[in-house]
């Protein structure tokens, strides 16, 4: 896992489905071919996450309490 400030211009952030919209816990992810970027909707001049295919599925498993 890493954590960077500097992101490629150009991915497509998504906000996770499970966003109330409220500004409350949200988290934004980027795919590119060879990782999955996880960073914070609220501020997301912060570093983000990059994770690896099998990081990403720990990551989502935790997540979903599995």
């Amino acid at each position: 896992m890493n954590t960077e400030r500097n992101v490629a211009p150009g991915l497509n952030w998504s906000k996770s489905s499970y966003s109330a919209g409220d500004g409350g816990e949200c988290v934004e992810i980027a795919a590119t071919e060879h990782a999955i970027l996880v960073r914070d909707s609220k501020d997301t001049s912060r570093p983000h996450l990059t994770l690896g295919p099998t990081g990403w599925t720990h990551f989502v498993r935790y997540a979903a309490g599995a």
